[in-house]
């Protein structure tokens, strides 16, 4: 399983983890403490699923928002860097997207924006994961930031 890679990783780093969730509404990190041992390494997460709780908890520029949207690679990337400001955790994990069943008119359901702060740097991704159903696409989402936390982590600093 991808989250006991991920906790015994950050274990032998001897780095912590948070999680600002929005569509995943707390699987990110539910999946983190169902391995034993996730006390060393995950502190603090929020699920900031409005966008009100996104700006209030996560410091996320209002402006940003109405320009680009919620569900963009700019908030994405707003959220992991503000998770990181209140943490100070290494790696600062963020997902904001559509999990359905209707649309924003702008992007299609399935559409999630991943943001990765790791020591310094942060990566924003946006996947896109179908309409499959509004429980499918939140499970692949925290699957697929799972997988790619472990690919960011992996590399050496």
């Amino acid at each position: 399983m991808i989250e006991e890679k991920i906790v015994k990783l950050l274990i032998e780093k001897k780095l912590h983890i948070s999680f600002a969730e929005s569509l995943t509404g707390g699987l990110c990190a539910s999946k983190i403490v169902s391995i034993a041992d996730a006390s060393k390494v995950l502190d603090e997460s929020y699920v900031t699923y409005a966008d009100l709780a996104k700006v209030k908890i996560l410091g996320v520029d209002s402006d940003v928002i109405k320009k680009y949207g919620v569900v963009s690679g700019e908030v994405a990337y707003q959220m992991a860097t503000g998770l990181h400001k209140i943490t100070k955790s290494d790696v600062c994990v963020s997902l904001t997207g559509l999990a359905g069943p209707t649309d924003d008119g702008i992007h299609e359901i399935g559409t999630v924006y991943v943001g990765i702060y790791y020591l310094g740097d942060c990566l924003v991704k946006c996947f896109n994961f179908g309409n499959l159903g509004r429980n499918i696409v939140r499970e692949n989402a925290a699957n697929s930031v799972l997988e790619l936390a472990y690919e960011v982590i992996s590399c050496e600093k």
